[in-house]
């Protein structure tokens, strides 16, 4: 169940290699940054953007709620972003679920980021698609007329679906190959950040774009997504859109092999598989794909999104995406009943999560409660325009503005956040109202309270590693 963890709070199990924890080389905090593209300044604005929403609240078409578990800062993240890209059809929702002495910061980082950077490559990728249709029409009919013919009075025997099916797949083509640039140099950004250690701090990240009724979606981690479906007797049905990937299954356990990587869990929890550095008892990450965590990428830990498609229909109702503080808990069945018997749509995710706390409780008695979020995104709206939030001028001005500064820190440096004032550690037993002065306790997450210098490898603290003993 947990995410992260050192040898200094566990004994490995009997038969598992064991050595001392090597301290990283320079671990000590480097002073400084580099001249950053994603400022202060940039921040205010995607924070103005209307139609994106990343505390906790709802639209006519999606409801959101995070609450500070039991272990310290709220180390989840969550977005929805009506009107992505500037197209009125389309929404970005996504979950970030942090570990790790800085992953609250890494969680928030990647749900800032990595948006910016899938609207940019999906936009370059339409583009080039353009052309090369263009091109390829274009010498069709110069130098291949006969055959134009021919094709033409072929195509008029297609039926309709076969076409749609083909313009179906080219969406999902374009946005696979966006998602995975776009996870890509969000790791690659995040290795080069000079005020976040992201050696042992990591997130997951489940993230979707809906448009129209095309549904893509990209998946590192064990953050989960559902969907909530009428059956043919109309019974409301769970359906898993993705998969946790954990270090025991199969492909995921050969490729860390592979790599050297150790793959093991502990006495206390042998049901919890941990990822461990060939010659140290740590960290011990509970997920086999993560952004950051880099003491762990020559291992096998990768960032390599899976991307899974689907075709909507109509008896596709919501969408839920959620950390696993929900899935630890509750069943799939359970989580699309709670959202489905909501007294509102405004009020489902506070209510699975309020649902979630309770079976935490129960369940795990003598166990910290972990950190909820939840995007519920509600499908069977009057029209597939997401906006509730008018399409202004200035808004596209915005995102534009946005999506450009993206292109040039792609060609000409590493995306780095603002400098910090202060270390960064996790505050322990301390539980903080989830919804009282939200978008302040936001500055607040990041800048926590110092107890203590990290290095790396000298272990995570027990209260704020997501570790949980069942």
């Amino acid at each position: 169940m947990g995410s992260c963890l050192s040898s200094d709070s566990r004994s490995p199990h009997p038969g598992s290699p064991a050595s001392t924890i090597r301290k990283r080389k320079n671990s000590k905090k480097r002073s400084g940054s580099r001249n950053s593209s994603f400022d202060i300044h940039k921040e205010e604005l995607l924070h103005r953007i209307p139609g994106r929403m990343f505390l906790n609240g709802s639209s006519e078409v999606a409801s959101l709620f995070s609450q500070q578990g039991k272990k310290g800062t709220n180390q989840d993240a969550m977005i929805v972003w009506e009107n992505f890209g500037s197209r009125e059809d389309t929404v970005f929702c996504g979950v970030f679920d942090g570990h790790g002495p800085f992953g609250h910061m890494v969680a928030k980082r990647v749900r800032d980021a990595l948006p910016l950077k899938l609207s940019t490559h999906w936009e370059v990728n339409i583009k080039s698609e353009d052309v090369l249709r263009e091109i390829s029409l274009n010498t069709g009919s110069s130098l291949y007329p006969e055959d134009a013919v021919l094709i033409s009075a072929e195509e008029s025997r297609l039926s309709i679906d076969v076409e749609e099916t083909k313009k179906h797949l080219e969406v999902f083509q374009t946005l696979k190959e966006s998602f995975l640039k776009a996870y890509k140099v969000m790791d690659r950004e995040l290795r080069s950040y000079t005020n976040i250690d992201c050696f042992c701090s990591g997130t997951t990240s489940v993230t979707l774009v809906k448009q129209g009724e095309n549904l893509v979606i990209g998946n590192v981690g064990d953050s989960r997504a559902v969907l909530g479906t009428r059956g043919e007797d109309d019974s409301l049905t769970a359906v898993q859109l993705t998969v946790d990937l954990k270090p025991d299954l199969p492909a995921e356990f050969e490729r860390i092999r592979k790599c050297k990587g150790r793959v093991f869990s502990l006495q206390d929890e042998p049901d919890v598989a941990r990822v461990w550095m060939p010659n140290s008892n740590s960290p011990g990450l509970a997920m086999a794909r993560a952004f950051g965590d880099f003491c762990l990428k020559d291992f096998g830990v990768i960032s390599v999104p899976e991307i899974s498609y689907r075709r909507l229909s109509e008896k596709d109702e919501f969408i839920v995406l959620a950390t696993d503080g929900i899935w630890d808990v509750l069943s799939n069945d359970e989580v699309v009943n709670i959202v489905d018997s909501a007294s509102s749509r405004s009020s489902a995710a506070r209510s699975l999560v309020e649902e979630a706390v309770r079976a935490w409780k129960i369940t795990y008695p003598t166990s910290k409660v972990d950190d909820c979020a939840v995007v519920c995104l509600f499908l069977d709206s009057n029209s597939n325009n997401f906006s509730t939030a008018s399409s202004t001028e200035d808004n596209d001005k915005t995102f534009v503005s946005m999506e450009m500064s993206e292109v040039s820190n792609n060609t000409g440096g590493a995306l780095s956040p603002p400098a910090l004032n202060r270390s960064c550690t996790v505050r322990e037993g301390e539980e903080v109202s989830a919804v009282s002065n939200e978008e302040a306790s936001e500055q607040d997450e990041l800048l926590p309270k110092t107890e203590k210098e990290w290095s790396a490898l000298d272990g995570v603290a027990v209260g704020g590693s997501k570790y949980k003993k069942k």
